[in-house]
């Protein structure tokens, strides 16, 4: 009986050890980041029957498991993934915010100037400083133009450098979730018990998967977990990763486009399909609001140009001769695919430029008929042949011929703003007359001039050229104002599932100094029930004697 009395004191000495190092850990851990909070799991040691009944023998430690919760953790990783989403949404389209709608940077100041310029003119037309001021005020309004087309690349360029950054982080993480799956269900497999530790290194790094990109967590049970991303392409199944990569779009060398990397080939993904995550934001960014304002801009400078082309060419400059072009654009950018096995050239041209709308559009050959779709909207056209025109465009084959699957993709604003010049270089080129022989000396073609400020040239002639710009500020603004809006009310529900999430799994200083001297003191007690123990155990010896 001394013998086993000593054994359950062993038991509950060896007990109190496990709780005061699972404790000590807990409180040596309490800031690292992913920590789960981990207890013992004990229990009483199975009795013995001394046939005058169940005689205990102590207690035994089954376990030591972490805090987890499943749902909670599932909750915090989507809130970081719309949270992140929206952030990187929000940081790229301030930009354009504060660009578009700043005096010194934005195009309201430097259009009414160069009105102004046009306006002092007129008063007196053959004034050649009047003249030089306002071929100088005309260089620096399209110089506004350029450096806002100009900005919208470096902005357009940045993202391409965020998205090889993230596709590399991404990648990284697939690779070692991957070799932690591997490892935990080894352990598991061997020993039955999982390891903790190594269980928070791997939710830790699927948390910051989340924040890149969507993630959907299938816990296999036998301790390995697949990952699925976006619209769920596996990532990660069981001890196999498999990765993004970024390509240059078969349209457009300059845009960098996602890739899935599978088992045996490489597929470039359709917009939308990675949904989510930093990379999602920026993607979605891109798209839904970098093309749409750069091309905005760019069909605004495009109108202005031609309508003020139309009517300069109208008047007389100094020398009676016939004006010419005051701007020049860049024309309609066509991209063919370099997947086309066809020989054709486009030749796209703006036949209507106050119909031009500010999108890009898609022309697809399946052989025997011409697709056309208008990407802003997904407004799908086809046509037996070419030309055709669409939308104040004209599309026509220039040389060769097209080859069934053939593509092209035709931005006809896309480069405008960036482009548009000048074209004189002499104030003597002005032409302020009007369309008579002594026109050259009066200041008919300026008024008619200035009038276009007023005068509704776009969107199919319901709107003047500072309402488009207006309208433009407005869209970047009002979705600068939702996603501040979205943003806070998302931050809001992160915070509330983490504050969730850590109630239950994360460490709690205060709790664990209580059950360190919880611990303390059973271990003391089972010392002191071990001295007894062995003074019993002497007695016994020395009776024996």
């Amino acid at each position: 009986m001394a013998s086993n009395i000593l054994n359950i004191g062993q038991s509950a000495l060896a007990a109190a050890q496990v709780g005061i190092s699972t404790t000590g850990h807990n409180i040596a851990n309490a800031a690292t980041p992913g920590y789960s909070r981990q207890v013992v799991v004990q229990s009483a040691a199975q009795s013995q029957n001394f046939g005058y009944g169940y005689v205990g023998q102590g207690a035994q430690v089954t376990a030591v498991t972490r805090v987890y919760n499943e749902l909670l953790s599932r909750q915090v990783t989507s809130s970081q993934s719309s949270s992140a989403a929206i952030n990187a949404y929000s940081a790229q389209i301030k930009q354009l915010d504060n660009l578009l709608a700043d005096d010194s940077a934005g195009l309201s100041s430097a259009m009414q100037q160069f009105f102004s310029s046009l306006q002092t003119l007129s008063t007196n037309p053959g004034d050649a400083p009047s003249r030089q001021a306002m071929l100088s005020t005309a260089h620096s309004f399209v110089g506004r133009f350029q450096d806002l087309g100009e900005r919208m690349e470096e902005i357009r360029s940045g993202i391409n450098v965020q998205l090889q950054g993230h596709v590399t982080e991404v990648n990284s993480y697939a690779k070692q979730i991957a070799g932690l799956n591997d490892v935990i269900s080894k352990a598991i497999g061997a020993e039955g018990y999982p390891p903790n530790d190594l269980m928070d290194q791997r939710d830790l790094l699927v948390s910051e998967l989340s924040k890149l990109v969507k993630t959907s967590v299938v816990n296999q049970g036998n301790g390995e977990y697949n990952l699925f991303i976006g619209n769920g392409l596996p990532l990660v199944v069981g001890t196999q990763s498999y990765g993004l990569q970024t390509m240059a779009s078969p349209t457009d060398p300059t845009r960098l486009e996602i890739a899935y990397q599978g088992k045996s080939s490489t597929s470039l993904l359709a917009p939308g399909t990675l949904a989510g995550g930093s990379l999602g934001g920026l993607l979605e960014f891109r798209t839904e609001s970098l093309d749409a304002m750069q091309n905005q801009l760019g069909r605004i400078a495009l109108v202005l140009a031609d309508t003020f082309n139309t009517q300069h060419k109208q008047g007389l400059d100094s020398t009676g001769a016939a004006g010419t072009d005051f701007f020049s654009v860049a024309a309609p950018l066509v991209s063919a695919s370099g997947r086309n096995t066809g020989s054709a050239e486009l030749s796209v041209n703006v036949v209507q430029s106050g119909a031009v709308t500010a999108s890009d559009y898609r022309l697809q050959y399946d052989g025997s008929q011409y697709k056309l779709t208008r990407l802003n909207d997904g407004q799908v056209q086809a046509y037996d042949s070419l030309p055709q025109t669409v939308d104040g465009i004209r599309i026509a084959l220039a040389s060769g011929s097209l080859a069934a699957g053939d593509e092209f993709v035709i931005k006809p604003t896309y480069n405008v703003a960036s482009t548009i010049k000048v074209t004189l270089d002499d104030i003597s080129q002005i032409a302020a007359g009007g369309p008579a022989p002594s026109g050259s000396a009066d200041n008919r073609n300026l008024l008619l001039l200035a009038g276009l400020q007023t005068s509704n040239t776009l969107n199919s002639g319901t709107t003047t050229y500072q309402g488009a710009y207006n309208q433009l500020i407005s869209m970047v603004g009002n979705k600068t104002r939702e996603l501040s809006i979205t943003g806070a009310a998302e931050e809001r529900v992160l915070a509330y599932s983490v504050a969730a999430q850590q109630s239950e799994s994360g460490v709690n200083l205060d709790e664990e100094a209580t059950n360190l001297l919880r611990y303390q003191q059973a271990y003391q007690a089972a010392g002191k029930f071990m001295q007894i123990a062995d003074q019993m155990f002497d007695i016994l010896l020395a009776l024996g004697r």
